[in-house]
């Protein structure tokens, strides 16, 4: 007999007779998906600009990529948000980012609807409607998603990848991590690598290989179940961290510059028919060095930080195609719906003269030629955290103007790939219709012929916002339903609308001719003097690459879609304008426990990260570790924060306690005791004194004194000219007993853990003096 099945909230349709003989059992239906209903794949690629994928015209070698626009569509028209989590933001949840709280990343948060960080439970995500119509749910790689503050191991746990719908997770929480040695998370809670560099370790093949893992743990036991993969690589945002043999594949193919690039790119892409045959070249940025007034040094500097790139690149797609060849060899390929995007335009973050360290950035701090060349053989290694300057950005994002953060069509303009043989008959097709990352959602919904939920688990769900793409898969003359789209990044505002784009650039159409920077604020004032004088105007149907202002010959038309920018903007939650770049990381933010001035952690816990940690950059403050030293001795960290990036570390070495400070891989300090550590249990403490004040719009934070304690008495005294002025590395955690991650110091392998014991550790920002309190430390050190 048939097992017989019921839905949930239907009557039980068996018999119940006093023994089981005289009754008859039914049982609740499993949830099942659709028959035939396809896998879904989203592949998000980071800070690739429209100009990097060879199919999109660029030397760079993607062929499993190509291989996809070959046997689907390729999308010529499809816009971002120019930031990263904004666009990722809109590709789950099908709604603008001011909708869904992000403005900007969630460190840059603001506290107003539009600019929290905290993405509405009523904007359900992909995951959350797929995972109750019968499909395994998975995100692998970045996610970006929960409020910076609300990533430790104290959580909320609701706004993690579990808690949005997707039953497995594997990657990291943050914008970005180093390639070779990733802050990583299983699930909810941390995990260390398998594997070190030494031994092979990068994080793509490690994210492709979980990600394989996820599809045939399901598959092989439920073949006909459907998958849902979020797929988010850290390629191609910095570091640019490749093994040397895929960089050394292009020795000598950048050398004749960006411009030279820009060029090749342009006139590719008017063969392949991405661009109109009218389509006119963006200008030479002003920004951009010219390539030929370069010194030699320069040149070959800037030329192996393309290389690197193009390496970084081509390895990605070398693992994509690695799980294209899975999905073939699994027999699901065909009954996948591939959607493949960059999150935002190529990354401008490097500045004029590139990194080999992205936190420079992020301070303020200038990069120097000089440190970047003696890097240069080591540049795409474990060693650095480098960016290519902006000059190559500029050429990624080839044929537009300007780049991420910025709403030309250089910063909004990405490419897009649809595959899907079982659903699609179209090959190898190019598509023309205006699309934006908040069309992926109602696209899938349409194409699994699902109706976007009322409800998600309780909660009455807002809108989609965007359209279906559908219509065009198989015609390529189908009505664009995307009509108008609003954009605005960092104050740099745009809206698109029936084949017009008007544009108001800030800081300006560059820093040269605008004489201002990026992060100066618009006060109201400002704001004034932009709507009046600041607009720009391009008919993109015509102009497609925003090369001809129209502002002035089409007033009239300019002023109403000024006045439509601010309809958008009061629908979607963007207003009020904030133009502040980097400062707006410093802002104060909600946290998960009440302010306090002291903190106590623990070996063998969770790295705590730097957003939910102490702020003890530019304050006083001192750092207390009750540690266990054998007869032997004992060497390792006692407590570290932050990466090879930028941070400190409290350790032990050659006997001696010791204090390093690594000034974003610019300059690194160390203050040493003066006589060996005893052996014994003892409290082992640094004093951070300011001496001087911070100048950050500089990149410099306060000059410090650092005196080392062993049970209160001072053992050691030394001075730091400079510290880091916002952030210490990106990852910036709190580590006790061992620096995991790239090693802060360059004097020790990651993770050096203490050989001794470490019992616990305390970090006071109250201020109060480490000398003649040893008791009082003690005590406070007990009750914990």
């Amino acid at each position: 007999m048939a097992l017989k099945e019921y839905k949930t909230g239907q009557a039980f349709p068996g018999v119940i007779g006093r023994t089981f003989d005289v009754s008859e059992p039914a049982w609740p239906a499993p949830l099942r998906a659709k028959q035939g209903a396809p896998n879904v794949l989203f592949i998000v690629l980071d800070d690739t600009g429209y100009g990097q994928l060879g199919c999109y015209g660029s030397p760079i070698n993607t062929p499993h990529i190509d291989a996809l626009a070959a046997e689907g569509l390729k999308f010529s028209n499809m816009h971002t948000t120019a930031l990263c989590s904004p666009t990722r933001s809109s590709l789950i949840t099908g709604r603008n980012h001011h909708s869904n709280g992000m403005a900007c990343i969630t460190e840059g948060s603001m506290g107003y609807p539009g600019s929290n960080g905290a993405i509405p439970f009523e904007n359900g995500f992909l995951s959350e409607i797929l995972q109750q119509r019968g499909y395994n749910t998975y995100a692998i790689g970045k996610w970006h998603l929960t409020p910076a503050e609300q990533t430790s191991a104290a959580g909320p746990y609701d706004r993690w990848p579990l808690g949005r719908g997707f039953e497995r997770y594997y990657g990291f929480l943050g914008g970005d991590t180093h390639q070779y040695y990733p802050e990583l998370v299983s699930d909810n809670h941390q995990v260390e690598p398998e594997t070190t560099p030494e031994q092979g370790y990068h994080l793509t093949p490690d994210l492709i290989a979980r990600a394989k893992a996820m599809i045939a743990d399901s598959k092989q036991v439920a073949p006909d179940k459907p998958f849902f993969m979020y797929l988010a690589l850290g390629t191609a945002h910095a570091p640019h961290h490749v093994p040397r043999e895929w960089a050394d594949k292009y020795k000598g193919k950048f050398d004749a510059g960006w411009d030279a690039y820009r060029q090749q790119v342009f006139e590719k892409q008017k063969a392949l028919g991405l661009l109109p045959e009218n389509a006119v070249l963006s200008r030479h940025d002003p920004d951009v060095q010219d390539w030929d007034s370069l010194g030699a040094d320069e040149r070959r500097l800037y030329a192996r930080m393309m290389e690197v790139f193009a390496g970084f690149l081509e390895h990605a797609d070398h693992h994509i195609g690695d799980l294209m060849a899975f999905l073939k060899e699994l027999g699901e390929y065909d009954n996948t719906l591939v959607m493949l995007i960059s999150d935002n335009g190529a990354s401008a973050e490097g500045g004029p003269t590139g990194s080999v360290n992205e936190g420079k950035f992020f301070n303020n701090v200038p990069d120097n030629l000089e440190q970047n060349l003696a890097a240069i053989d080591d540049i795409g290694g474990p060693k650095y955290f480098n960016h290519y300057p902006w000059g190559w950005t500029h050429a990624g994002n080839t044929p537009f103007r300007r780049w991420k953060r910025e709403t030309y069509r250089g910063g909004v303009s990405d490419p897009f790939i649809v595959s899907w043989p079982k659903g699609i008959k179209a090959r190898g097709e190019l598509r023309r219709q205006y699309c934006h990352a908040i069309d992926l959602v109602p696209t899938v919904l349409d194409a699994l012929d699902i109706e976007a939920p009322e409800r998600i688990r309780g909660v009455t769900q807002s809108p989609i916002e965007g359209f279906s793409l559908k219509g065009c898969f198989d015609d390529a003359e189908a009505r664009s339903l995307h009509v108008t789209q609003y954009f605005e990044m960092f104050g740099h505002r745009s809206l698109y609308h029936d084949g017009w784009r008007a544009v108001c650039p800030w800081p300006g159409t560059s820093l040269i001719e605008s004489g201002r920077q990026f992060g100066d604020p618009i006060d109201y004032d400002t704001l004034i003097q932009l709507d009046a004088h600041g607009w720009e105007l391009y008919n993109i149907d015509e102009d497609f690459c925003e090369t001809h202002d129209l502002a002035e010959q089409e007033r009239d038309r300019l002023i109403a879609m000024i006045g439509m920018w601010y309809v958008e903007a009061g629908k979607y939650n963007v207003l009020p304008i904030d133009s502040r770049g980097t400062a707006r990381f410093g802002e104060e933010r909600p946290q998960i426990s009440v302010d306090r001035k002291k903190y106590v952690y623990y070996p063998g816990t969770q790295m705590v990260p730097g957003n939910a940690a102490p702020r003890v950059i530019n304050v006083a403050h001192s750092i207390s570790v009750h540690a266990v030293v054998p007869e032997s001795g004992a060497e390792g960290v006692l407590l570290s924060m932050g990466g090879n990036d930028g941070g400190f570390s409290f350790y032990v070495q050659d006997g001696k306690l010791t204090y390093g400070y690594n000034y974003v891989a610019d300059q690194r300090f160390k203050v040493q005791s003066e006589s060996p550590v005893p052996s014994g249990e003892h409290i082992f403490s640094f004093e951070f004194t300011p001496t001087g004040k911070a100048d950050i719009a500089k990149g410099k934070g306060v000059p410090a004194n650092i005196k080392l304690f062993v049970d209160g008495e001072r053992v050691g005294n030394g001075d730091l000219p400079v510290t880091i002025p916002l952030q210490l590395g990106l990852a910036a955690g709190v580590a006790v007993g061992a620096d995991t991650g790239a090693p802060v110091m360059l004097d020790y392998p990651s993770p050096f853990a203490f050989t001794g014991k470490v019992k616990k550790a305390l970090i006071d920002i109250s201020g109060d003096a480490v000398e003649d309190q040893e008791a009082k430390m003690r005590m406070y050190l007990a009750r914990q």
